[in-house]
């Protein structure tokens, strides 16, 4: 396929996209029902040229077009196929025609699947997601086409930075990037609404669904990430608060604030303002990623471009949006009628409590990943914020939202009743004293806080449990009529209480891995040993191996525990042959929810090789309560309250006129 379809259909989805950013809005504020019509059919045509673009390029990849200079750069004809697909956004340009992508999908499904919205907010909210559309179509056509020539073609390409070629990264940047460019959406919901002056709680219902499905992404997004940096990197660690790392974190905060006041909107028509506001910053910190990933001032493993050019342009996109979005908020927000009062003890204080506390995270993360940016530009001076101090801040405004998560569904709405909340939640907190004696007991030592860690955990675990148990008057009422009040419960009920504990099962993989994990670093020769978690690892034999662009030395080590054979764990070091560059492929067993770790490093004088081994208690459950927390937003998310939005305006009946009817 000629690579010149791909650039035309991107110009093309420029001036669709134009044309969607002025004609729906246009209508909108002259209330011409026709040309707010438009904006669907812009929508869809915007998608589809973008689509053919991405496909376009995917093309050149797959069959090795090196004409095309962008597949020359991270390409070779010896890369195995998924990896030549996955190379398509495994760089700069292609990334970015990916975030267009998703961006251009989200945008034909607001013009797919909003029937119900009223047509001067779907007209604006095209309008707005199109101009997002326009802004970064004529970035990558001005400063980072994916299409460009090389001539004459070479023989060969240069081959994908080997820490890409991995099946995470098959996986990791899609789902990142749904959930990043999934809140555009809630975000031209907001400008919107702000731009046609009314928000109220239908406004709430109608965003709710759009912002759960980008947080779920997103929520997948980042713990994929972080599973492919445990792995791929062979560091053993799980979270480094890398810049690129916290870029991905800040929306999740925002975006999780949103979900909880959305639903103190839709229920209690209260937190207008804070809600609308939360919109705006969710997409806004996720244009933030986006300047840091790409802008050239960090320098990590995450990090694509290193062009000045491309950084001030994105820049001024940020100022545009951003500063534009708040602006409007500014100008717009002491309009909006504030909605229904409640008392600080109830489940909206509850839910104000917990954004609070969200949003300073965010802010936390935000301060200390930018100050040392913003001082550099300042005065040359350079710093490193590390991570003593996010886990000091971000921990210690984390652990009261995380204490007062099984809270909150007990309290009524508008006024609540603290103490008879915490009585339904003894057994929790029986259970929790339990977890952390026992946590103490089998482990000994670690740091005094570990048992309380592991205490609060298994208390939010449970507390999501007994969430259910209450709302079907489990042992309150014959079983048969606990069953069919379960049955009946609402999916977002579940979706929610799944959720919560996601979050309990993930804090309890942290607490044990940070808390009582074991490290041995050893140079070990063949039949040498060496003990790590209670585990023998013996290294039984070294051996070459070839891949299809590598080459690997392979270690393997045999593993025994008390004496019994566990099998076996392979460790690698792998050279890339076309940019001869290594890297460490990390040996991983997994015992249950805990992992044995091991990694190789270089041959040293005396003849053996450096090996760094790990065992990790409990640490697949960072994951797997990430998954449930997704899983939770998904289940939600198929509620049918949801799905179906909120109601379309009845009509109002035609009355028949008595004459016309006499007359019939």
């Amino acid at each position: 396929m000629n690579p010149e379809i791909g650039h035309y259909a991107l110009v093309l989805a420029l001036g669709l996209a134009l044309l969607q950013t002025v004609i729906p809005i246009w209508g909108a504020k002259v209330g011409d029902a026709a040309l707010m019509r438009t904006g669907s059919s812009l929508a869809l045509a915007f998608c589809g040229f973008v689509m053919l673009a991405f496909a376009v390029l995917t093309v050149a990849y797959v069959q090795s077009d090196f004409s095309v200079q962008n597949v020359v750069e991270n390409s070779h004809s010896l890369k195995p196929l998924l990896y030549r697909i996955t190379g398509v956004w495994g760089n700069h340009e292609g990334s970015m025609l990916l975030w267009v992508l998703v961006l251009a999908i989200f945008g034909a499904m607001v013009a797919l699947f909003s029937g119900n919205l009223p047509a001067t907010l779907r007209a604006n909210v095209l309008g707005v997601q199109g101009s997002v559309g326009a802004a970064f179509l004529l970035f990558i056509l001005l400063t980072s086409n994916p299409f460009l020539r090389v001539v004459p073609a070479p023989a060969e390409g240069q081959d994908l930075n080997p820490i890409l070629q991995d099946i995470g990264l098959a996986i990791h940047p899609p789902l990142l990037y749904l959930g990043y460019v999934g809140f555009s959406v809630t975000f031209s919901f907001a400008v919107a609404a702000l731009i046609d002056g009314r928000i109220d709680a239908a406004w709430a219902r109608w965003v709710r669904p759009w912002a759960l499905a980008a947080w779920a992404f997103l929520t997948v997004g980042i713990a994929m990430g972080s599973y492919w940096a445990y792995y791929e990197l062979g560091w053993g660690g799980w979270w480094f608060w890398d810049p690129v790392e916290n870029a991905s974190l800040m929306p999740w905060f925002a975006g999780t604030a949103l979900i909880h006041s959305a639903v103190v909107m839709e229920k209690r028509d209260a937190l207008k303002v804070w809600t609308v506001l939360l919109a705006i910053l969710a997409f806004s910190l996720s244009l933030l990623g986006t300047f840091l990933v790409r802008s050239g001032v960090l320098t990590s493993v995450h990090a694509f471009a290193t062009d000045p050019t491309r950084g001030v342009f994105i820049l001024a996109i940020l100022i545009l949006f951003i500063g534009g979005s708040l602006a409007l908020f500014a100008l717009r927000a002491p309009l909006l009628r504030q909605g229904g009062i409640f008392a600080p003890i109830s489940r909206e204080g509850a839910l104000v409590l917990n954004n609070l506390l969200l949003t300073a995270s965010a802010a936390a993360v935000f301060i200390g990943t930018l100050y040392p940016l913003a001082l550099e530009a300042w005065d040359g001076s350079k710093i490193t914020v590390g991570a003593p101090y996010f886990n000091l801040t971000v921990g210690a405004l984390m652990l009261p939202v995380v204490f007062a998560m099984p809270f909150g569904p007990m309290l009524a709405w508008k006024r609540g009743d603290l103490a008879g909340a915490a009585q339904r939640l003894m057994t929790a907190f029986g259970l929790a004293i339990l977890a952390g004696a026992i946590g103490l007991y089998l482990h000994g030592g670690g740091p005094a806080l570990a048992p309380l860690g592991v205490g609060l955990s298994v208390f939010v675990i449970i507390g999501a449990i007994v969430d259910i148990a209450e709302r079907g008057a489990v042992g309150r009422v014959p079983l048969a009529t606990s069953w069919a009040r379960l049955r009946g419960l609402p999916r977002a009920s579940y979706g929610a209480a799944l959720a919560h504990a996601g979050v309990g099962i993930c804090l309890l993989g942290i607490v044990a891995e940070t808390s009582w994990n074991s490290e041995r670093i050893a140079g070990v020769k063949l039949g040498e040993s060496f003990e790590v978690g209670g585990y023998e690892l013996t290294l039984a034999r070294v051996e070459p191996r070839n891949g299809p662009n590598y080459r690997d030395l392979v270690g393997v080590f045999a593993v025994r525990h008390g004496g019994v054979d566990e099998g076996t764990i392979e460790s690698a070091k792998r050279l890339f042959t076309a940019r001869n560059m290594p890297t460490t492929e990390a040996g991983i067993r997994t015992m249950w929810f805990s992992q044995l770790y091991v990694s190789l490093g270089e041959e040293l004088p005396n003849g053996a090789i450096g090996v760094r081994a790990y065992w990790k208690p409990l640490v697949t459950l960072i994951w797997i309560g990430s998954v449930i927390m997704a899983f939770g937003g998904a289940l939600s998310l198929s509620d049918r309250r949801l799905r179906v939005g909120a109601p379309r305006p009845a009509k109002k009946p035609r009355v028949i006129e008595p004459k016309m009817a006499a007359a019939e």
